[in-house]
C-alpha cells in the first residue's frame, strides 16, 4: 500500500545521538509530528489494505483517512 504525504521543504533533519537516550527510531510512514523521529503515528496505518493508496487529511494520523484512485507526479 502507499499513502500520499505532503512534506514542507524546511531543510535537512540532523539526527544527533547525544540528544536522545537509547535507540533512535526514524519515521518512515510520514505521519509523525516529531519528524524525523517516530512518535508512533504509524499505528494508524495497521489496517490499511494492500494495494490501496491513502491520503491522511493534513498528513495527520488523527484526522480522517481517505482512499484515493491514483497518485500522480509532476515532472
Amino acid at each position: 500500500m502507499s499513502r500520499e504525504v505532503t512534506h514542507d521543504a524546511n531543510g535537512p533533519d540532523v539526527i544527533d545521538p547525544d540528544d536522545h537516550d537509547g535507540d533512535i527510531y526514524v519515521c518512515r510512514c510520514g505521519l509523525s509530528d516529531d519528524k524525523p523521529f517516530c512518535d508512533g503515528s504509524h499505528t494508524a496505518t495497521v489496517d490499511e489494505d494492500e494495494g490501496v493508496d491513502y491520503k491522511y487529511e493534513n498528513d495527520d494520523d488523527e484526522r480522517p483517512r481517505h482512499r484515493i484512485a491514483t497518485i500522480e507526479f509532476e515532472e
